[in-house]
């Protein structure tokens, strides 16, 4: 009996392997959903938006970019860490994804496996720009004041929890200030509040802030990273002004549901790495200071927990506490 079973079983199952592998090489059959957890307007959009347009063409398949806004992020999480894990809902993920776990209690989803990472799209060093009229020129001015002057000043970010928030914590206990925090609904709106003069400064990633600065709409002060940007070789670096122990780095990726087949995600790493080797796309995140990523699905899921372990340190520094 158990020999006929073997024979009737065995050509069922390799029937059942080449369907499954013909379904993921055939990824995708239908338009793909990336959520951006944000507003419109801050640079998870930006990112999405120009990975998903490339993937459009490359695949001849739709990706669109659907905002799904809330709690730091959470509620577009969430939506996808519960959706069909086959490859056509996906996230747009940033370094507030690794701070979530040091801002809320509990989270809806399990952060350590509830998503598979696929890949990074872009990183960018952060900006600290102040309104246009301000009577800040240097970021000398801005921290020699605030230590002088506690709580007169406010900074803007995209949201209670967000990276903008906590890198402006980072900053706070660098330069030993207190500065008060406004939250806003995303880092397009912190923006709009520095521009207008509600809050006095904001801290957030270079794509964000440069068509604002080409503009004469604000000013940045100082820039993360080792060197200038090429997009804007006046704005010295933190280190040059400084702030010496102060260096963030924000980053951008695609994660998928759990369960979600490894050909499909190692699909999208290829085409999105493909996408990110384009002269035109590499050109347009030079100029908004951004460096293409493409890591391996593995080095990004390693990235990801050592980002979630800095961030958690840098959240007990600055005395946030889990809601």
């Amino acid at each position: 009996m158990n020999t006929f079973l073997k024979n009737l079983l065995l050509p069922a199952a390799a029937l059942l392997l080449p369907l499954s592998l013909y379904a993921q090489a055939n990824y995708p059959e239908k338009p793909v959903r990336i959520v951006v957890p944000y507003a419109p307007g801050g640079t998870t959009d930006y990112a999405a938006r120009q990975i998903a347009q490339k993937l459009t063409e490359q695949t001849k398949q739709s990706f669109f970019v659907e905002n799904k806004t809330g709690a730091s992020g959470t509620i577009g999480t969430d939506l996808v860490a519960k959706a069909a894990p086959d490859g056509y809902t996906l996230l747009t993920n940033d370094t507030t994804y690794a701070m979530l776990p040091s801002l809320f209690a509990k989270l809806p989803w399990d952060h350590a496996n509830g998503l598979v990472p696929v890949t990074t799209i872009a990183q960018t060093p952060v900006v600290l720009v102040v309104g246009a009229g301000s009577p800040f020129k240097t970021l000398q001015d801005l921290v020699a004041y605030a230590q002088k002057n506690p709580a007169k000043l406010n900074f803007g970010s995209g949201g209670a929890g967000s990276s903008t928030h906590l890198s402006a914590e980072l900053f706070k206990k660098e330069g030993k200030l207190f500065i008060t925090h406004i939250p806003y609904k995303g880092a397009g709106d912190a923006m709009l509040g520095v521009m207008s003069g509600q809050v006095d400064l904001l801290i957030t990633a270079s794509p964000t802030a440069i068509a604002q600065l080409k503009g004469g709409k604000i000013r940045a002060l100082a820039i993360t990273g080792d060197k200038r940007l090429a997009s804007l070789p006046e704005v010295p670096t933190f280190k040059e002004a400084g702030l010496r122990g102060y260096t963030v780095t924000n980053w951008f990726g695609l994660a998928a549901p759990k369960g979600t087949p490894p050909a499909v995600v190692n699909r999208l790493q290829a085409e999105v790495k493909k996408a990110l080797d384009d002269a035109g796309l590499r050109e347009r995140f030079a100029q908004q200071g951004a460096q293409p990523g493409g890591l391996a699905p593995a080095d990004f899921a390693r990235f990801i927990q050592q980002e979630t372990l800095m961030w958690g340190v840098v959240a007990k520094i600055a005395g946030v506490k889990p809601e």
